[in-house]
């Protein structure tokens, strides 16, 4: 299976997106968006800005497990990651957006 970005839509009737891996685990997860063309911009920027190492923030959740963010250069979030058991696991995500989000392609889910 290749990686690729589940475009839902909410029971809120809110828009977001999953960028999935090859082997189907979420990688990174997209804010709620008002409207499905605001959605397939966020798409857009991950594609644009997933290369881009500086792009990335790392954290560390006040349960001390660490996660990331993806950020475009104007410093607004795009997506999330979920809790990671540790720093190398967290690197291996990060990695994989790297990879998977440039050329993802887009299983449009609504509808």
């Amino acid at each position: 299976m290749a990686a690729k970005y589940e475009l839902k839509q909410g029971n809120s009737g809110k828009f977001m997106f999953n960028l999935k891996a090859g082997n189907g685990q979420v990688i990174l997860t997209s804010q709620s968006y008002a409207d499905k063309s605001g959605a397939q911009k966020g798409i857009e920027s991950v594609r644009a800005h997933a290369a881009d190492d500086a792009c990335y923030e790392r954290k560390t959740a006040s349960s001390g497990e660490p996660f990331f963010t993806l950020k475009s250069t104007n410093g607004q979030v795009i997506g999330k990651s979920e809790m990671y058991s540790g720093t190398a696991a967290m690197e291996n995500g990060i990695a994989s957006v790297k990879t998977n989000g440039p050329e993802a392609a887009l299983d449009d889910q609504t509808g």
